[in-house]
């Protein structure tokens, strides 16, 4: 017979699942030696040594060979996950095993996200568990979030708050919540039968900030702080502003631009003439790497978090307030640690030279974009600002001859009142304002990058890539049913799509063309292989503004620091000593990058679904009421529309246009009535009646008012007869809005 110690080390060395049967087979037992294993494990599990059935045991406080694990955080591209169930109790935390591909397959990880479940063989080293997939699960109801109803007979049901999910589902236990609550739930049972527990009570879903909660459950976003994070950030944030080997900024009057409500202030410029017909200009960035040092609990806590995440009540910065909102942030008459990017502009808005230093600066104003704009228009400005719209000037007009790609992409903006509650939406004002600090923003970036190449050291990119052929294609294709060719032998600039918009005159049609321009785009990522910014037709460019908020810039001061040797050694003992970038930075720089891109992409989605819920919320009170819109996209099943100059994109279902039957065509994106010739397209304009809106779900339904409803025609083309009002047969089609995608290029 087998000792305990044997058994134990054959259940955790077995590559496969070890039962009885295969622990009698190892060790050559038959007969009555087997009823002897049998009582032999009964009593190592009655002593708290191993743990599972009959068929698969493990070691007590270990992980079954193959069992179900569900993902808990991804960092520098690898997933981490622990036990979908965990049976010990809690003063035995769940192990956390590092998700690996098995051998011989192509790495897939960044398709695992926060709160996948995965069915996985695991394995026990002496650097601890992991996990090799061998299927991605159907996801359960682990934390779903949605509001209690109570139906007539008393039964409870948990309505979702996400608009992607159809079904409520059957609350078996209520957990002293009450209708109109809302709460977190999970799973009552394995079967989906048996409904969902209520676990935590968070109230009333329409209270201030219960948006911004939805969000940031839904998405897994980290938010708060653990306390030896927070401990260290108090100590980073008592480090001595020396100013040995630091640059003494502090007489240049720089100046901080930034958004009334700016919760943060990474970046501030100066420039004057330089008597040759351009300019010299610094541009000071808070050095955060002084701060946030390789291997410390807060650089892994901001690697997590990736970025900062903007919502209209709150932030969850990628930072302790103590830095994020105090030390780091580039206050007026405070002497701040800054990052200093130094240019001369030529006459024709060149940027000819750059070098970078760490610096001492103290920010002779902070201002705001409109005020700024109001000191220009009034012919008031004081020569620091003067001096910049000066600086603007030349790089604007190399801009203009670089000819980026332009698109106007409004932007909600939600104002709150002192309760919290919807003040009024608005779109943001684009002034020049902003253009002179995205200017300079942009000047910065590409002589980061430029600067790090020169030293063969390595660089976080900022990427946008040209559109794809098959994009190109479908963008050709729906451009010939305007009559208009675009010929893909060229090579595709940024320039073409700016001409082919310049040659569209009507406004309705502008509005189409610019729709399908925005989806025949790539999304913009960070990686270490340079392949050009193609939006803003720049052949090197790295992001090196935002060091508070974004991971991605705090990597690239680190490169400056190396290749420029700017180190400053942290006080022995107190922090990690340096500041440049460690042993795991260089090597997992394309895991770190993919990590952030993907925790940017979260974050831009929580931001926009939270905006959509506030905008539902808004109109709730103004269900019923006719609006101008315009068609945002084209499906077989019906089109979206947008409230002109509010936004919020709703559904008009095709049933509800009458019993005509309506082809939808995929090349031109239209719906085509077959009696009538009524046509729904991108961009086209029309009034709608709201029908729906839901400040959960942040979803919103249209419907063609009564005897409204005419789309205003485009350029040329007859207004098509309406068709008449009874319900009938439709085209089915699959569902799909088109993405939006904002500027590479803006600032905030």
């Amino acid at each position: 017979m087998p000792t305990r110690a044997q058994v134990i080390e054959f259940i955790q060395t077995s590559p496969t699942p070890a039962g009885k049967r295969e622990i009698a087979k190892a060790f050559g037992l038959k007969g009555q030696e087997k009823i002897a294993l049998k009582k032999l494990l009964k009593d190592m599990a009655e002593e708290g040594l191993i743990d599972g059935k009959k068929t698969a045991y493990h070691r007590m406080g270990g992980v079954p060979k193959v069992t179900v694990l569900r993902v808990l955080e991804i960092e520098d591209g690898e997933a981490f996950a622990i036990p979908d169930t965990w049976s010990p109790d809690d003063a035995s935390p769940p192990p956390r095993l590092r998700v690996v591909e098995a051998k011989g397959k192509k790495v897939r990880q960044a398709a695992l996200k926060v709160g996948d479940r995965i069915l996985a063989r695991t394995e026990e080293t002496g650097r601890g568990w992991t996990a090799h997939p061998m299927k991605k699960l159907p996801a359960r109801t682990d934390g779903l979030m949605g509001v209690v109803e109570i139906d007539k007979s008393g039964k409870g049901w948990l309505a979702p708050v996400d608009k992607r999910v159809r079904n409520s589902s059957p609350i078996a236990d209520l957990g002293g919540a009450e209708a109109g609550q809302l709460v977190i739930a999970e799973p009552a049972g394995r079967s989906p039968r048996a409904g969902v527990k209520v676990v935590e009570v968070l109230g009333d879903p329409l209270a201030p900030k219960a948006f911004s909660l939805i969000a940031i459950a839904k998405h897994g976003i980290p938010h708060i702080f653990p306390e030896d994070v927070l401990a260290e950030g108090e100590l980073a944030a008592k480090l001595p502003l020396s100013h040995d080997n630091r640059e003494d900024l502090r007489d240049l009057p720089i100046v901080a631009i930034d958004p009334a409500d700016a919760r943060d202030h990474d970046d501030a410029i100066w420039a004057e003439p330089d008597g040759e017909g351009g300019y010299r200009a610094v541009i000071a960035i808070a050095d955060v790497s002084f701060y946030v040092r390789p291997g410390s609990k807060l650089d892994r806590e901001a690697r997590k978090r990736g970025n900062s995440v903007y919502f209209p009540d709150r932030v969850v910065p990628m930072l302790p307030e103590v830095l994020s909102a105090d030390v780091c942030s580039l206050k007026e008459g405070e002497d701040r640690a800054a990052m200093a990017c130094h240019i001369r502009i030529s006459p024709q808005g060149k940027v000819t030279k750059w070098r970078f230093t760490r610096a001492v600066v103290r920010i002779a104003h902070n201002i705001a974009y409109e005020d700024a704009q109001a000191n220009i228009d009034a012919g008031e400005a004081p020569e620091w600002l003067a001096n910049l719209w000066g600086a603007w000037k030349l790089l604007a007009d190399a801009r203009t001859a670089r000819d980026p790609l332009d698109l106007d992409l409004p932007e909600r903006r939600v104002v709150l009142d002192e309760a919290g509650k919807i003040a009024e939406i608005v779109m943001r004002e684009r002034l020049d304002a902003h253009r002179v600090v995205e200017d300079f923003m942009i000047a910065a970036n590409v002589a980061a990058a430029k600067a790090l190449e020169s030293k063969t050291a390595p660089v976080v990119y900022r990427i946008h890539e040209p559109p794809s052929r098959e994009k190109l294609i479908a963008l050709r294709d729906y451009m010939k049913t305007f009559g208009h060719n675009l010929a893909l032998g060229q090579v595709i600039t940024p320039s073409l799509f700016n001409r082919m918009l310049k040659d569209v005159g009507d406004d309705n049609e502008k509005a189409q063309v610019m729709e399908a321009v925005l989806r025949s785009q790539t999304q913009a990522y960070y990686g270490p292989a340079n392949a050009g910014h193609f939006g803003l037709a720049l052949g090197s460019y790295a992001h090196f503004t935002s060091p508070i908020r974004r991971y991605a810039d705090l990597l690239v001061h680190r490169a400056l620091v190396d290749a420029f040797h700017l180190e400053q050694p942290a006080p022995k003992g107190v922090l990690p000593p340096t500041s440049g970038l460690s042993d795991r930075d260089r090597e997992n720089l394309s895991k770190v990058s993919d990590a952030i891109s993907q925790a940017e992409r979260r974050a831009m989605e929580a931001e926009r679904e939270t905006i959509d819920r506030y905008v539902a919320a808004w109109l709730s009170g103004r269900v019923g009421e006719v609006f101008d819109t315009r068609i945002t996209g084209v499906q077989g099943f019906g089109f979206f529309a947008t409230i002109v100059g509010l936004g919020g994109d709703g559904l008009v279902p095709v049933s509800t246009l009458g019993g005509e039957y309506f082809a939808y065509d995929e090349a031109s994106q239209t719906l085509t009535g077959g009696d009538s010739g009524t046509k729904y397209a991108p961009g086209d304009k029309l009034k709608l009646r709201l029908a729906e809106a839901n400040a959960l779900t942040g979803a919103l339904k249209f419907e063609l008012p009564d005897s409204e409803g005419r789309i205003e025609p485009r350029g040329g083309r007859p207004d098509p007869k309406r068709a008449g009002k009874p319900r009938g047969k439709h085209m089915q089609g699959q569902p799909g809005r088109p993405k939006n995608i904002r500027h590479q290029g803006r600032k905030r």
